[in-house]
């Protein structure tokens, strides 16, 4: 490494955030910029630590609890390149292994810093912030212009979905001279970046259509409002071209099916984030086409990302309480014994829409080992409470937890507006029956990891439709993946990574 006593020398340094109470006034990303020379100071704390944990990307240990970096970045290098101020090599390490890494440098969560070996007993390097600044500046200095390939196969690829792993699986089928098209069924191009993350965490104009725009210049083509197996049979996908890439995502919603759920105000989460966003685009909400939070006592149930973006989304409506609900245990502030290094922490923290909470209402907003019992409504059938109950996790006769309510714990808690964001059971249902893909146990497309082919010649699969919900750069990974088989399947082998 350029410097072998950086992580000695320096300590984590971060970006400091937009005021939250100034931020919740617009809808502009809130992370501020770091100077060239801090950024470079953070990448000499990238220690010589002989094994990369942090671009292991893979499973550690029992369950499927994994570690490092799933796209394989090559963490080390780029960040030795930035000390050393070369940025442009550093792009170009940077995306040898990742298509998007304005995406993944803003919504990702990181794995690769949970695996960092600085943070075995310091704070780990910052990665992703760095990743960020370099593809930024990339873009900046004009350093990345479209490069459509020398030749083409003649080959032709339909893809279904234009969230993260479609987009990914697109570049590298491009990159190998195929002919690409991506279905999208919503009005603009990118899935869950577009409409499932919400502006102020991804930038949709400057970040995402940017990427949109580059690709189309490189010749992939994009057909949106267009939902294969509603719109379009999925089968002519499969008459009409050599191979076939389901990446529609996992967008079934959990529900709640408790009494009074058929009560107006209370939606899924997705519904929510997806009206405000394209209301936001289409008009900066002057159409009023959205779930509008304002002036409401809101309340999210269920957490992780989605139910942080509704916090957060919440918020910039001006809703008048706001709090949300997990059934889970709170977090501890450090590792638990059976979490240890190199896996994700599963540790305590405030993200950005409970600190906008805490800033405009004075407490994290989080309500742990609670569950909701039942809606109560007005007399115009408008939810106006719900009743809850505090539980405690113990082992039923088959030796499984489930949980358990306290007596006496019973609570009313005023509500106008209920967002369920309790995670996602599987993909939509049309395209995949129509060309009559095998599923797994979980209803998903079925389709090896590393191998994504389905049950049908010519048919692949990747990201959340095989997969289930899982992270943006856990779709990037498979959908160049399946990029790489596709291409192998085409021409009886491939050069793609």
């Amino acid at each position: 490494m350029g410097k072998p006593t950086g992580f000695i020398e320096y300590e984590r340094v971060l970006p400091k955030d937009r005021d939250p109470i100034e931020r919740v006034k617009d809808w502009d990303e809130f992370h501020e910029h770091m100077p060239e020379e801090a950024l470079r100071e953070q990448g000499s704390r990238c220690m010589d630590c002989g094994i990369p944990f942090c671009h292991l990307g893979d499973v550690v240990s029992d369950g499927d609890k994994g570690s490092g970096c799933p796209v394989n970045n090559l963490i080390p290098e780029w960040n030795d390149l930035v000390y050393r101020g070369l940025w442009r090599e550093a792009l170009e390490r940077l995306h040898k292994t990742n298509n998007f890494p304005e995406f993944t440098g803003r919504v990702c969560p990181a794995p690769c810093e949970g695996a960092c070996v600085v943070g075995i007993n310091a704070l780990p390097v910052t990665i992703k912030n760095v990743e960020c600044a370099i593809v930024d500046k990339g873009f900046a200095e004009g350093w990345i212009v479209p490069e459509p390939p020398a030749k083409r196969t003649g080959k032709s690829v339909a893809i279904v979905g234009s969230g993260p792993s479609g987009l990914a699986c697109a570049a590298q089928l491009n990159r190998a001279g195929h002919q690409v098209t991506v279905y999208e069924r919503a009005d603009r191009i990118g899935g869950l970046l577009m409409y499932g993350i919400p502006n102020m965490k991804l930038e949709k104009e400057a970040v995402v259509q940017r990427r949109v725009d580059l690709m189309a210049a490189e010749g992939v083509k994009f057909v949106t409002s267009t939902e294969i197996g509603v719109d379009m049979p999925a089968t002519q996908l499969s008459e009409e071209n050599d191979a076939v890439v389901l990446c529609g995502g996992a967008t079934k919603a959990n529900d709640l099916p408790i009494e009074g759920r058929e009560f107006t105000g209370i939606h899924f989460a997705m519904d929510f984030l997806r009206a405000n966003t394209k209301s936001l685009l289409d008009s900066e909400h002057e159409d009023g086409n959205y779930i509008s939070a304002k002036d409401k006592h809101v309340i999210v149930i269920g957490g992780g990302d989605t139910g942080t973006d509704c916090c957060g989304t919440s918020l910039r409506h001006g809703c008048k309480t706001l709090a949300q609900f997990e059934i889970m245990p709170r977090p501890p502030e450090e590792r638990a014994d059976n979490n240890p290094w190199p896996q994700w922490p599963n540790v305590y923290k405030l993200d950005y829409g409970q600190e906008e909470a805490k800033a405009r209402f004075g407490d994290d907003p989080r309500t742990y080992l609670i569950m909701t019992q039942k809606f109560v409504a007005d007399d115009e059938g408008n939810v106006k409470e719900l009743h809850t109950v505090n539980i405690e996790w113990d082992k039923d006769e088959n030796g499984r937890f489930v949980p358990k309510p306290i007596e006496g714990s019973e609570k009313i808690w005023p509500a106008d507006l209920v967002l369920l964001a309790m995670g996602f059971r599987g993909p939509e249902d049309a395209a995949i029956d129509q060309l009559g893909v095998e599923r797994d146990e979980r209803s998903n497309a079925k389709a090896e990891h590393e191998k994504f082919a389905t049950s049908v010649e010519g048919i692949f699969a990747a990201g959340d439709m095989r997969r289930g919900q899982s992270l943006v750069v856990w779709a990037i990974n498979e959908g160049r993946g399946a990029a790489r088989e596709v291409d192998r399947y085409l021409m009886g082998g491939t050069h793609l990574p």
